[in-house]
């Protein structure tokens, strides 16, 4: 039911009672209609546009000197919350969205009025209704989940997460943050693993973030700081050894087409390129070889590839798989970092090199030709691990241990009922 049409039959029927003299009759009607189950399943999103879209729109960076004073300030009132008894569980046993009726929003109401993000005086009704739409709109945005007010399997499993638990991993992300609070460089950028976010800071302010994909837990992305000096616009792409041993052998074993379809050469040590039928695939003698994909639309760089010295082989990039920004799950490289929108970002590296404007950035591109900017200003990198911090306006951030670097399980990724 539209709330117009609500309010224009409502408005028909006391109009009706008061011409018959029967406005005591008129009032038991919209009495039943407001105690119907179903009067808050209004269509239109009303309350519910109060999403947590705004969260992250703070120019405050997370390595800021302010940061670690608000998640001790975060860590006071959640050791008030654990004092007081912490949040209830609510029942993970049905998906819940906007207009359901259950006897479990009542407590689902409890628990996000305890964590902030629910106006206690937003009532304790059975309705799953705008109000609790933009409640939990919030709390996933401040849990890195898509804020789609949809209440389903990850944030049923981020909101029954004890707030003890949450205490435990503000207190140990506090020592994180605290250790990389000092000056970090006029520019830099930082690149969070758990969150697969990544901040450019200017004058300790940040100009821009960016979705990332990090590492598997199997492939994981290293914890480094460095230097960014060079840019590669149209890279090739050479595939490190694990990749080799790990993919490529078993792609080649079910497809010999597979290296030709994707432009990827061999080439010997002496630099002789070696024809894929000439490789015995049944051993492993592959990994004696480089392995090169020429610039182009399907190169595993994307257009671009971001240098900075490590012992790890890692390095930032473009992808031409672009849908997988918008997965909840973003870990699924081998320890390098895919950047959403990276022509944004290095337009900003570039910016003090001569020469090196963004029109000139996409010329090259366009054109296809392989070339490298050496930075004038090599731009500090941190990969860096936070899965909790807390913003100037006490807003409390958390996300996943994909890693378990935590040190407390039920933390870790995927925890919870599958619905």
């Amino acid at each position: 039911m539209k709330r117009r049409d609500f309010l224009g039959g409502a408005t028909a029927l006391l109009g009706a009672s008061a011409v018959a003299g029967t406005g005591a009759r008129a009032e038991s009607v919209i009495d039943r209609i407001l105690k119907n189950p179903g009067h808050g399943n209004w269509n239109d999103q009303f309350d519910a546009q109060k999403s947590g879209a705004g969260l992250n729109a703070s120019k405050s960076p997370i390595f800021s000197d302010q940061t670690p004073l608000y998640i001790e300030r975060a860590i006071g009132e959640y050791r008030q919350i654990v004092a007081s008894g912490g949040w209830p569980v609510v029942p993970a046993n049905q998906k819940l969205e906007l207009g359901a009726t259950s006897r479990n929003v009542p407590l689902l109401r409890q628990r996000l009025a305890v964590s902030g993000d629910l106006d206690r005086a937003a009532g304790n009704s059975e309705v799953y209704d705008t109000w609790v739409t933009a409640a939990v709109k919030r709390f996933q945005a401040r849990h890195g989940l898509p804020a789609d007010g949809v209440l389903g399997r990850f944030t049923y499993a981020a909101m029954n997460i004890p707030a003890s638990t949450r205490l435990g991993q503000l207190e140990t992300n506090l020592v994180r943050l605290r250790s990389m609070s000092g000056f970090l460089g006029q520019r830099y950028v930082m690149v969070n693993i758990p969150a697969a976010h990544i901040e450019a800071v200017e004058n300790g302010e940040v100009v821009s973030r960016h979705t990332a994909i990090v590492g598997k837990v199997d492939r994981q992305s290293p914890i480094l700081n460095s230097k960014i000096h060079e840019i590669n616009l149209n890279p090739y792409w050479t595939a490190p050894v694990s990749i080799v041993k790990k993919d490529i052998i078993p792609l080649m074993q079910k497809d010999p087409t597979y290296l030709t379809r994707n432009a990827i050469r061999i080439f010997a040590p002496d630099g002789t390129e070696i024809p894929p039928e000439n490789v015995n695939w049944n051993s492993e003698e592959a990994v004696d070889y480089m392995f090169r994909q020429d610039p182009g639309r399907i190169n595993a760089m994307g257009s671009v590839k971001i240098n900075f010295h490590n012992p790890h082989a890692v390095y930032m990039h473009d992808t031409p798989q672009q849908s997988l920004f918008g997965r909840l799950l973003r870990f699924e490289s081998s320890g390098c970092v895919r950047v959403q929108n990276v022509r944004d970002l290095v337009a900003w590296l570039a910016k003090d090199t001569p020469g090196w404007t963004r029109r000139e950035i996409e010329r090259v591109i366009e054109s296809g030709d392989r070339t490298d900017i050496q930075l004038s200003d090599p731009v500090p990198v941190y990969f860096t691990y936070v899965t909790a911090w807390a913003t100037e306006d006490g807003v409390v951030q958390f996300r996943d241990d994909i890693y378990r670097r935590d040190g407390v399980e039920e933390l870790a990724l995927g925890t919870g009922t599958t619905l």
